[in-house]
């Protein structure tokens, strides 16, 4: 019998820092708060963090939060789903910026379980008018493409630039990181206030939306969960056939914008 696969590391929880204004920070950003906007931006290289490994150098650090402003401004104008206004998205001295309002609310992963069912019951509506969003082409509405975590957590590979195209709108809008934790719900009625943290959204297999949302921690494979990292990155490499050969991705009819 194969020896268990052992588990991603998990990032360490924002810690409070003592920068003047400045929320907390991670291995990969800072939060800050004015009044009710909230920012959150990537490290700077002169502040990535030192560890027993050596130098934490983050992961695409700035096409995330590009990413995650597309997505933002793409949902609210095509959907109803509640998400953070976005007021505005930079770059500033090797820094990417999201200032976005901010919500006031809890977690769902605070509340009590017998409160979730009804969280859940409308997270899942929302997740389905996700899904009727499609293109033709994986990756966020401007076409970054940043995989889920856990296929992150698999591969060295941070350029997925050049995927294929389908010759059909196949792809669903996914959240990629759909967790209790990036549901912020009004504890009084319990409707959801936003969903948050859409960094690795995009246009992708159906499959690739796993419903973290069910439990509380991370968006990877727990204890007997199903893990399905081989399977999402397998997809994702056999959609990179023409790569080495000298030849350009093949041009589409279908963009971004090519939804139902």
């Amino acid at each position: 019998m194969a020896a268990p696969r052992p588990q991603p590391p998990l990032l360490p929880q924002p810690t409070l820092t003592s920068e003047e204004g400045c929320l907390a920070t991670s291995t990969d950003r800072k939060y800050y708060r004015r009044g009710n906007a909230f920012i959150k931006r990537c490290l700077r290289t002169r502040e990535f963090l030192h560890g027993p490994q050596g130098i934490h150098i983050p992961r695409l650090r700035k096409e995330s939060l590009k990413n995650e402003a597309d997505t933002l401004r793409f949902i609210r104008r095509h959907t109803e789903i509640p998400v953070p206004l976005l007021f505005c998205d930079f770059e500033d001295d090797d820094a990417y910026y999201l200032i976005t309002e901010y919500i006031e609310g809890v977690s769902m992963a605070d509340l009590p379980d017998h409160q979730k069912d009804v969280v859940i019951a409308e997270l899942e509506d929302h997740l389905a008018r996700l899904k009727a969003l499609k293109s033709n082409r994986m990756g966020g509405p401007s076409g970054i493409v940043i995989p889920p975590y856990r296929v992150l957590c698999e591969t060295e590979r941070d350029n997925w630039s050049q995927l294929r195209p389908s010759d059909h709108a196949e792809y669903v809008f996914c959240h990629n990181d759909c967790s209790q934790h990036n549901i912020i719900v009004n504890p009084e009625t319990l409707k959801i206030a936003a969903i948050v943290d859409w960094e690795y959204a995009g246009f992708y297999p159906e499959y690739f939306e796993f419903a973290f949302y069910r439990r509380k921690g991370p968006s990877v494979a727990l204890g007997e969960e199903e893990d399905d990292t081989d399977k999402l990155l397998d997809f994702l490499h056999s959609r990179l056939e023409w790569e080495g050969q000298g030849q350009h991705a093949p041009v589409s009819a279908h963009s971004y914008e090519s939804y139902h």
